[in-house]
């Protein structure tokens, strides 16, 4: 088995409708995809009311696996495309990607 090391998980937790847009701005920064998930949020601002039913809000996760040496580029692109910077907008973190797997292309140019 041949790992690679040098990767990072950049996780992205945005409101329904917005994975496109983050997509889009971490392969412009040079991620070569994502991976997109549907979950609903359960934070405590997350619950609202409508005829007295609590409603939770349908979430994306965009899982979008780089090199390390281009996580901060992609972050900052997310950030901006994601506007990730105000209140209500979204939640990024980057996780540590010790052992890689299945991206057998990637072998040579980055291990």
């Amino acid at each position: 088995m041949k790992a690679l090391t040098n990767f990072d998980l950049i996780v992205t937790i945005i409101p329904k409708g917005q994975s496109e847009k983050i997509v889009h701005a971490s392969k412009k920064a040079g991620a070569e995809g994502g991976t997109i998930l549907h979950g609903r949020g359960t934070g405590i601002h997350e619950h609202k009311k409508l005829f007295g039913l609590t409603i939770e809000p349908e979430k994306e996760i965009v899982l979008t696996l780089v090199p390390n040496q281009k996580t901060d580029r992609i972050l900052e692109a997310i950030v901006e495309a994601g506007q990730l910077n105000k209140p209500g907008t979204g939640v990024g973190f980057v996780l540590d990607a010790k052992k890689v797997v299945g991206i057998n292309h990637m072998i040579d140019q980055y291990n």
